[in-house]
């Protein structure tokens, strides 16, 4: 059954610190911060427009929820447990920072049905975290991770490439300490230049430089291997694509691309692939790469710049065909042979 997020939006609601990289009321649009009321009448629209059978959720986005006190918590809580104890929904995620984790508060909003808590960790490297003016620790993720999953609740992590100070040592090291914290589930974001905030400034004087596209998508799809090899599922890549993001207004540099998520995934595609041409290119015969339908884009690249690099370095008979089981999948053909690749093998 498909999925439908409902999304409540309280754009740096809680938030006790104003991160270097972040203005989520220029991103969002939202200037005022939500009410009990108005959670009701998100969910109450939302609903009325659902009209086949999904999975939904209640989702809180944004600011740092469990930052509130216990008592908005739980007021803006309420409609959405209402909601799913009569049967409307189905599950209730929220997102926050790590430093604010309590037993106390866990125990309040698994009580009110939350079942789902993302922390935006963005690096597991102190220095960067540092650097980004977080105002935590790599200690405190951990220690937030180990809380949550002891009360029984689903823990995600969002996590950021192209943050000031990283480099793709220190992107390695938040990836693999990332691993060995078993998050149910990771969220893959790029580092962009928003206006009115601490990064704006240091990128107009020249002190930051954000990643190119093409870095981005190399440092997103590593991560995203290694999460995939160690079975934590990534559950986005890139930025929801949003009319704030696509103001020059708002973004004003950093590698924003409304179809990133896409990007990385065909990225890992042409690895994989070229991985065999290496190879089979000497065989001097046709190569058929069997693929799944909805991986079509994805493996022929944009604007078809895979296959065109395959055929001018390779110079080899490649024939794509979209026939393939299981997204994910690629079988290689050439001369009666047949090999199966995944990306877990690069």
């Amino acid at each position: 059954m498909k999925h439908y997020i409902i999304p409540i939006f309280i754009p740096h609601y809680g938030c006790p610190h104003q991160c270097i990289f972040c203005n989520q009321k220029r991103i969002t649009g939202l200037q005022t911060p939500v009410t009990p009321e108005a959670v009701t009448g998100i969910i109450n629209e939302q609903l009325s427009l659902i009209n086949k059978p999904r999975h939904i959720e209640i989702a809180f986005y944004g600011g740092s929820f469990t930052a509130l006190s216990l008592d908005i918590q739980q007021a803006l809580l309420t409609p959405a447990y209402l909601a799913l104890k009569s049967g409307k929904v189905h599950a209730i995620r929220i997102s926050t920072r790590p430093d604010y984790i309590t037993h106390d508060i866990l125990n309040l909003v698994s009580r009110l049905g939350v079942s789902i808590i993302e922390l935006g960790a963005q690096s597991l490297d102190d220095l960067v975290l540092q650097t980004s003016v977080r105002g935590h620790t790599s200690q405190a993720i951990a220690r937030a991770v180990k809380l949550i999953k002891s009360a029984g609740i689903k823990c995600g992590l969002q996590l950021m490439v192209g943050l000031p100070g990283e480099t793709w040592a220190s992107l390695i090291k938040t990836t693999y300490q990332a691993v060995e914290l078993e998050p149910d589930f990771t969220r893959i974001y790029p580092t962009l230049v928003i206006a009115d905030t601490q990064l704006a400034q240091l990128y107009k004087a020249g002190a930051y430089k954000p990643l190119t596209i093409s870095e981005a998508i190399s440092r997103s799809a590593f991560m995203k291997l290694i999460f995939t090899r160690n079975n934590i599922p990534v559950i986005r890549t890139g930025l929801q694509a949003s009319e704030g993001l696509a103001s020059n207004n708002v973004v004003l540099a950093g590698p924003y691309h409304p179809a990133f998520g896409e990007m990385v995934d065909s990225h890992l595609f042409n690895a994989m692939i070229v991985r065999c041409l290496e190879h089979l290119s000497e065989l001097d015969a046709a190569i058929i790469i069997h693929h799944h339908t909805k991986d079509t884009s994805k493996v022929r690249g944009l604007s078809n710049s895979h296959i065109n690099a395959w055929h001018q370095d390779y110079h080899a008979n490649i024939k794509l065909v979209a026939d393939g089981p299981k997204p994910g999948y690629l079988l290689i053909e050439t001369l009666g042979l047949h090999c199966v690749i995944t990306n877990t093998m690069l």
